[in-house]
């Protein structure tokens, strides 16, 4: 079977794990991205449009679906859901409709669709000037959370808790979304909704994220995933356990809440990323998107639920009603992290053999390089990798996360 896989501005190597992933499944992959480099691919299965023009990529596209009918088209990248939703519209193949790509990429438009389904969020209100995050901030009470309608990565997404920090915030949000990666690399030509602020009420809760599949009115929670770091202002401190401590009762709301969310969205037959946060004991959804979680979600879902989100979307992509079941725990507990440096420009990052070499990192992804530049906020929320360990217990893989995370170093030009 062949895929064709897009991003419409190549993200460094940063896909290749997965699209190894879908090859090992045994899928020929195809990638088109608009814009990146030359040598990203293998040549006899690669095309660089050298525009992000949707009409450009749908006719590149075309153009090669003529001579290898591809019997699917997918992406692991946001920036990338509503050009893949065009693009297996134009080719008459299966996908999601440009229509739920956009509710599932814009947060607003996201945000107007739970409304209008009934779905549980908080408070929100669209902003394009501090007086009005000023109103809103009022009108929910503070703590409140400035977001981008185009964002990912919790870049340019700030908790404030007064209004100084609303001023200050709101001023460092606005600029940095005219910059922002990921807003500016959506294919070109299309109505995305607006770029721009929402102001939302805070959730005081836990939150969880699972990946989940959409299948003909029906949505599974393949892996629940609890979030238990210890909460900063910037929401990008991320420390991750599974399976999820919640009990059965909670985690059945939580499914009726994602469910609604999907269906609100337009997702019939998608693979899914959803967070859910808690408020005064009910969930409450941040957000669903159209595609599987990164970092190393995919391996925490088949280490401690046996669920697989690149079968899923491999399937999805194809037609085929994807091998799923409703959330079921292995026993194997899983902790990970986000690995956060200071900021500058990388010169190398070294991870001990200790480290790399133990049977208990089931993931290491180093995806800074030398040259990168790390910002952090309230300048961005660049990374240096991920990093996953098993354990007996929750207790027992934390602890040996801590121990790990403190041996790489990471030093700077």
């Amino acid at each position: 079977m062949k895929l064709l896989t897009v991003e419409t501005r190549q993200y460094l190597q940063y896909y290749h794990s997965r699209y190894e992933q879908v090859e090992a499944l045994g899928v020929e992959l195809y990638v088109l991205n608009g814009e990146g480099t030359e040598d990203f691919w293998p040549a006899d299965r690669y095309r660089l449009v050298g525009s992000k023009k949707i009409d450009d990529m749908i006719a590149t596209a075309k153009q090669w679906h003529a001579t290898e009918d591809f019997a699917g088209v997918i992406t692991f990248s946001e920036a990338a859901v509503v050009a893949v939703a065009a693009i297996a519209e134009a080719l008459g193949l299966p996908g999601i409709g440009v229509e739920a790509a956009l509710n599932s990429r814009n947060k607003l438009l996201m945000r107007q669709s739970h409304e209008k389904a009934g779905a549980p969020i908080p408070g929100f209100r669209y902003v394009t000037e501090l007086e009005q995050a000023q109103q809103a901030a009022r009108e929910f009470g503070f703590p409140v959370v400035v977001k981008p309608t185009l964002g990912a990565g919790s870049h340019f997404v700030f908790k404030c808790d007064d209004e100084t920090e609303l001023v200050e915030h709101y001023t460092q949000a606005a600029a940095g979304i005219r910059e922002l990666f990921w807003a500016n690399s959506e294919a070109e030509d299309i109505d995305l909704g607006p770029n721009g602020l929402l102001v939302e009420s805070f959730l005081d809760g836990k939150e969880y994220l699972m990946e989940a599949v959409s299948w003909d009115g029906e949505v599974y929670l393949g892996s629940v995933v609890d979030r238990i770091t210890a909460e900063g202002g910037t929401f990008d401190d991320d420390v991750h356990h599974a399976p999820t401590s919640m009990s059965p009762e909670d985690l059945a709301a939580v499914h009726e809440v994602v469910k609604a969310g999907a269906l609100a969205q337009g997702l019939d037959r998608s693979a899914m990323h959803a967070e859910v946060r808690f408020h005064q004991g009910r969930p409450y959804l941040l957000e669903i998107a159209a595609r599987v979680g990164g970092g190393g979600l995919d391996m925490i879902a088949r280490l401690t639920a046996e669920h697989d989100p690149i079968a899923a979307v491999v399937d999805i992509a194809a037609g085929r009603r994807p091998d799923v079941r409703h959330f079921r725990p292995t026993g194997t507990h899983t902790t990970s992290m986000c690995l956060i440096s200071d900021a500058g420009v990388v010169d190398h990052v070294d991870v001990p053999a200790e480290v790399g070499e133990s049977d208990r990192v089931f993931l290491l992804k180093i995806t800074a390089r030398p040259g990168d530049v790390v910002k952090r906020p309230p300048d961005g929320n660049t990374i240096v990798g991920f990093l996953g360990t098993t354990g007996k217990s929750e207790q027992d893989a934390l602890a040996l996360l801590d121990e790990y995370a403190s041996k790489i170093r990471v030093s700077f030009r």
